[in-house]
């Protein structure tokens, strides 16, 4: 070749790579067309010095918020056992048990009023203070760079297929990038601050908690540590590494400040001795061990440790084209009337990202807010409202294929026990264990606060549909006679106790209880909350005995245990149906004080129970579609965790029209910028129930029968889901077009016989272990 045409060659590659650079600076400054393909993430155009309006990061125990502007960021850090309180084994009052036949008498003469004041007297211990016994933020970690004012091309994005956040700006014709994510193998959070140019990233670094943080900042690390609430609480310590590419660190005012680097690679690492270990030697461990590796090693660790959860499920419902802008943007059309499935999509996936970065085999359970809390008296203390909120956590992991983050909580369950059975013995003279609407990282189970919520023991027994929901979809014999069986015959010795026969009809009701949350008249026109026989305790009692007995016929012991189960379900009351058609929510028929009320727990049997069906129970399945038409007419599904019930209970009710509704007054209603779910303020459980939510909207698993498209909306003309589960250890796919099946793939786990239900079609067949069947449009074998 001649040295001519090599400078012609060399022309050419640059006028490629040229190219390329301007087709690369375009598409970040024009709206790009977005495809089922593009990564999903949420993005925006500017900046925000809000909390709930941050980008959350998590590895299921360490976790940040990162918030703020170019010239002052906030990296709100989080570690799961960062909490205030202890174990307190007198927080059961002494004269409850001598009082308790007492108060049922009153309730049974119909003296509400009187019994309730009894109850908070004798029976509810006082509610602590907020923040007494609560879930704090382990730190603020502030980054300031304050010449970087009147920046352009401003973007701060969560990349949900990674895991990853983002923010990127421009500034003097520099363009810097931030990266962050918490890595789960490694047990680190890392950020990278860097710069298209060399040594431009130039900052200083700070951490924030309280006075009696002692807090020690060196040229490349700050270290922190606190015993927290003044000695009430755990004792952690914290360590911050900076790893510098270029330039020069120091310390300048009691801060870390970084002068002229290429980049910085931040590592944070926190422990405390909430489980018994030493803090200081956990972090220097894992300190050391992180150092091992370069960033680009990190950074693949966790994607692929992070995407072998998230990638087992792909949802598609978003149109093949339309304009990508920033989520709160688009949120903001939909609060106009714009449907924008794209960002249901988004929302689904969303949900599953955060219960991956808050809930991992071996730490705690995801809490109120997952595991990211702002300061130490955060909303309800961030603690485990056992109610519903918790539970509505866990809904989906089976179903969305993220079983081993369900553990967490079956492991809370059964370390409720210790606690559990000291209230059961104490305050009601009962066997077993038991629990009321709240708990926290130290397991209380005492009944407090006031009547209308505090006088609820039935917290324990509905978490215990948790332990079987999980053999469910696994079928592990081995995990159903050793851990979950014991712990749910434990809470039924407890109902069996608690249970008493009505004087009047004979029948055995549970009480003194409440409809969670909810009131109703008395006849001389008081507002009352406490009865005997609410409709959700028969229907949680049902449930857990119903589940025992399954559970010990499949192991094949307590036979006499199992008579006697049988034998007090035989004397429950049935469900009852009002005069108004509605399913009755106690006992009698009351008036309500507030038929909008956010709790709709009477539909317990319908959801998350499957004891009411369209196909079962008719007449209590249209009772159910009174009640919750009811509600909503009446102002219901005002926080953001009860309207994602109520897309779970359309779902159930097979009408696709109306979960969509509802969906979509989720995001016009209850609906941060970021996509976290508001009560208001924040707490992560609506997250969590729109995905269990639409999941069963596309397929449920009940009465071991898998019901395909059972809710499909219009606003879904076309579609598809793969990967998620149904009980009995399957596997499914289903595609559909013109709101129509046109693929369905079936992959058995275990071995079982599936049973398909799709509109009128339904078949069954025998399949082995690693099996797949296929369908077409008229659900005929492929």
């Amino acid at each position: 070749m001649t040295k001519k045409h090599d400078i012609i060659t060399c022309q050419k590659i640059f006028r490629c790579l040229l190219l390329l650079l301007i087709m690369g600076y375009v598409s970040c400054q024009i709206p790009i067309k977005t495809k089922p393909e593009t990564p999903l993430a949420i993005w925006f155009d500017a900046p925000t010095e809000k909390w709930d309006e941050g980008l959350p990061i998590g590895n299921g125990s360490l976790g940040a918020m990162l918030y703020g502007t170019s010239a002052k960021e906030t990296i709100c850090l989080n570690e799961e056992t960062i909490w205030s309180g202890e174990k307190q084994y007198d927080r059961d009052m002494p004269e409850a048990l001598a009082n308790m036949d007492i108060i049922r008498q009153m309730l049974f003469d119909g003296k509400y009023i009187e019994a309730e004041e009894l109850v908070e007297e004798k029976v509810l211990n006082e509610r602590l203070p907020l923040g007494t016994h609560s879930y704090q933020m382990l730190a603020n970690l502030v980054i300031e760079r304050p010449k970087m004012t009147k920046v352009a091309s401003y973007k701060r994005s969560l990349d949900i297929q990674e895991a990853i956040a983002t923010t990127q700006f421009k500034k003097e014709g520099v363009t810097y990038l931030q990266e962050s994510f918490s890595s789960f193998p490694d047990k680190v959070i890392v950020m990278k601050y860097g710069a298209d140019q060399p040594g431009k990233v130039s900052f200083s670094a700070s951490v924030n908690r309280t006075e009696n943080t002692d807090i020690e900042v060196a040229k490349n690390s700050i270290r922190f540590s606190e015993h927290v609430s003044n000695g009430y609480g755990v004792k952690f310590n914290a360590i911050l590494h900076f790893e510098l590419k270029g330039g020069r660190s120091m310390v300048k005012g009691g801060k870390l400040t970084v002068e002229d680097a290429d980049e910085v690679i931040i590592r944070v690492v926190a422990a405390s001795n909430y489980r018994g270990d030493d803090p200081e030697t956990l972090t220097e461990q894992t300190l050391t061990n992180a150092l091992k590796k370069p960033y680009s090693d990190l950074r693949k660790g966790h994607i692929d440790d992070y995407q072998s959860l998230f990638h087992r499920v792909n949802f598609d419902i978003a149109d093949s084209e339309e304009p990508d802008f920033p989520t709160n943007q688009r949120l903001d059309s939909v609060k106009a009337g714009k449907v924008d499935n794209y960002l249901t999509q988004v929302q689904y996936q969303y949900g599953r990202y955060l219960l991956i970065s808050s809930s991992r085999p071996g730490t705690m359970p995801a809490n109120l807010q997952g595991i990211w809390a702002d300061g130490f008296k955060p909303p309800w203390n961030a603690d485990y409202h056992i109610n519903i909120n918790i539970q509505m956590n866990y809904w989906m992991a089976e179903m969305t294929n993220l079983a081993e983050l369900h553990k967490p909580f079956l492991e809370f369950i059964g370390n409720l026990r210790e606690m559990g059975r000291i209230t059961a013995k104490k305050v009601y003279g009962a066997r077993g264990f038991t629990a009321h609407h709240t708990s926290d990282a130290w397991y209380a189970t005492a009944p407090f606060g006031k009547s209308r919520y505090g006088m609820w023991p039935m917290g324990a027994a509905w978490s215990c549909q948790h332990l079987f929901t999980h053999y469910e979809y696994t079928e592990d014999k081995e995990y159903l006679r050793n851990y979950a069986y014991p712990i749910m015959k434990e809470a039924a010795l407890f109902m069996l106790d608690f249970m008493v026969l009505h004087p009047e009809t004979g029948l055995l009701v549970s009480g003194p209880s409440v409809s969670p949350e909810n009131n109703f008249y008395t006849v001389d026109g008081k507002m009352a909350t406490i009865n005997m026989g609410p409709t959700m305790d028969r229907e949680i009692i049902f449930e857990l005995f119903s589940n025992c007995i399954k559970s010990a016929n499949i192991l094949e012991i307590d036979k006499d245990f199992v008579g006697t189960l049988q034998t007090k379900m035989n004397q429950m009351p049935p469900l009852k149906i009002g005069s108004d058609g509605r399913l009755m929510e106690w006992v009698d028929e009351f008036e309500e004080p507030m038929p909008g009320h956010r709790h709709i727990s009477h539909l317990y049997a319908l959801h998350p129970s499957n004891q009411i069906s369209k196909v079962k129970t008719p007449e209590l399945f249209n009772a159910a579609r009174k009640t919750i038409d009811y509600r909503l007419a009446n102002g219901g599904g005002h926080t953001g965790w009860s309207r994602a019930w109520i897309i779970n209970f359309f779902a159930r009710l097979q009408d696709g029209e109306k979960a969509h509704e509802n969906i979509i007054a989720l995001q016009q209603k209850s609906t941060l910028p970021n996509l976290l779910d508001l009560h208001p303020p924040f707490q992560i459980d609506g997250n969590f129930g729109v995905v269990s939510g639409i999941t069963e909207m596309l397929m449920q698993s009940q009465d071991n029968e898998i019901l395909i498209l059972p809710a499909l909306p219009k606003a879904w003309p076309s579609g598809k889901i793969n990967g998620i589960v149904a009980r009995g250890g399957f596997e499914v796919d289903i595609e559909w077009a013109e709101r129509k099946l046109t693929q369905l793939t079936v992959k058995s786990l275990l071995g079982n016989d599936a049973k398909l239900r799709y509109g009128s079609i339904y078949k069954q067949y025998q399949m082995e272990k690693g099996g797949t069947l296929k369908f077409n449009s008229e659900m005929e074998k492929k």
